[in-house]
């Protein structure tokens, strides 16, 4: 079934359609129910004055004595079978001869209540005009006790009908109408605009990648306006995720490619290196070529790292003890750094140990060290300082004098492909830091970074 089929026939503008027709009805019902009794009460009301008013045409005739033909005028015209008027000392009778013994039913209407009014009516409808009823009621005059009636409940059962037939097709048309209008009303507020919502977040189903597909958000100040812009701006949000989720991804399947063959290539180079030195006599010769061996092997376990690191969800980490002294100075070494004028001061003591993948974590130190230096220059300077808190946690200090991170580096500061600190630049290298340092159930995090330098610092656990 289609999104459309669906809504014609369960969506909210139908459901609020019924459902305001509905609740007029019931409305409508509950208005009823008080009226029909209202409209009984008033019906027997004018039956009891105008068998008031017959009566006093006895009482005016000579020795209330009246000719049958005028009795029987007098009884039609207030539309009941006999009448009683009493008086506090005698009672004045017409229709005598045609009065009951017993009536079908017995009704006082001096002072009802309104569920006995409502109940009286509803036996009015229920027994169809088939009874003969008597009636009690208090006079208009004063001087008469109460005045009684007795009539044939037909023409009352008629009326009521009548006027029920007429109630009940108001009552629709009163609902088509307020129905029709709250209906117009709130398609127009509130269900169009939820239906551009539900279109919108379909659309973005479908194809979340589109970027030219946007939701229309109106001006609107109420919940629905929020709702619209909110949606909008997610839907940007996700689209931006979804672009670099994908560019991480190509650029990962790349890099895997690349990785295997570099990997070879290292390899072969190392193995060579590993022949040089075997046969260097040389002890600068033989220093030198150890470093580059090491630095081959740091190469070679990067590219198995990367190529695991593709198939697994989490950094695969071989954690050892490590001589932190000697780690920043192979960092120093690899920059070129020390030889040149750019200051680099290694301030850790020999004696700092830390527990840590030394692969992983050499490239966290040699990515910010590499940032210190083209962020100054070779005119620059970066000091490295180690403590240790009474927790065992490590704090190592990387402390430059630069002109501080530009504003679009620090407010996406370890976002792949945001936080490019410099022009050219892919914002690549702090997101693998902090991604390594994570690993290790560490934290990575700038201190400060303000024209007279940035200062980062590297917590990794004893363990």
């Amino acid at each position: 079934m289609s999104d459309r089929h669906h809504s014609i026939r369960g969506g909210l503008s139908t459901q609020l359609l019924l459902m305001t027709a509905l609740f007029v009805l019931v409305v409508q019902v509950l208005v009823y129910v008080p009226n029909l009794a209202s409209f009984r009460q008033n019906y027997l009301g004018e039956r009891l004055a105008a068998a008031e008013l017959a009566a006093f045409a006895l009482e005016a005739a000579p020795g209330n004595q009246i000719s049958a033909e005028l009795e029987q005028d007098l009884l039609k015209t207030a539309g009941v079978i006999a009448i009683v008027m009493r008086r506090s000392d005698r009672s004045l009778v017409l229709g005598l001869d045609l009065m009951p013994e017993s009536a079908d039913g017995e009704y006082d209407m001096r002072d009802p209540s309104l569920a006995t009014l409502i109940t009286d009516a509803f036996d009015t409808l229920k027994y169809e005009g088939e009874r003969v009823i008597r009636v009690v009621g208090m006079p208009v005059v004063d001087a008469n006790k109460w005045v009684e009636i007795t009539l044939d409940e037909n023409a009352l059962y008629q009326a009521l009908s009548t006027y029920s037939s007429n109630m009940l097709l108001l009552s629709l048309f009163v609902s088509l109408m307020t129905g029709a209008l709250v209906y117009f009303s709130l398609s127009w507020l509130i269900v169009r605009p939820m239906r551009r919502i539900k279109d919108s977040i379909i659309a973005f189903r479908r194809h979340p990648e589109d970027m030219n597909a946007h939701h229309r958000a109106g001006r609107r100040r109420d919940e629905i306006g929020i709702m619209g812009r909110e949606l909008a701006r997610m839907q940007t949000d996700l689209r931006l995720s979804l672009l670099h989720r994908n560019r991480l991804a190509h650029l990962g399947e790349a890099m895997s490619k690349v990785n295997h063959d570099m990997r070879n290539i290292l390899t072969t180079a190392q193995l060579a290196c590993e022949v040089i030195v075997d046969k260097a006599d040389d002890p600068s010769v033989e220093k030198s070529t150890k470093r580059l061996v090491n630095a081959m092997k740091r190469a070679v376990d990067l590219c198995d790292s990367t190529l695991n690191y593709s198939h697994e969800d989490d950094v695969v980490l071989r954690k050892e003890t490590i001589k932190l002294h000697e780690m920043i100075e192979d960092v120093g070494e690899s920059l070129g750094i020390n030889s040149g004028t750019f200051t680099f001061e290694n301030m850790v003591d020999p004696a700092f140990i830390i527990f840590a993948d030394s692969s992983q974590i050499y490239r966290v130190f040699l990515n910010l060290a590499r940032n210190a230096m083209e962020a100054q220059g070779y005119d620059g300077t970066l000091r490295i300082e180690a403590t240790r808190d009474r927790k065992g946690l490590s704090h190592i200090h990387f402390i430059d004098h630069g002109d501080g991170l530009p504003e679009k580096a620090l407010e996406n500061l370890f976002k792949p492909f945001l936080g490019g600190a410099r022009s050219g630049g892919t914002g690549l290298g702090l997101a693998i830091c902090k991604e390594l340092v994570v690993a290790h159930n560490g934290m990575i995090s700038l201190k400060k970074s303000d024209e007279h330098g940035s200062v980062f610092i590297v917590c990794l656990p004893k363990k």
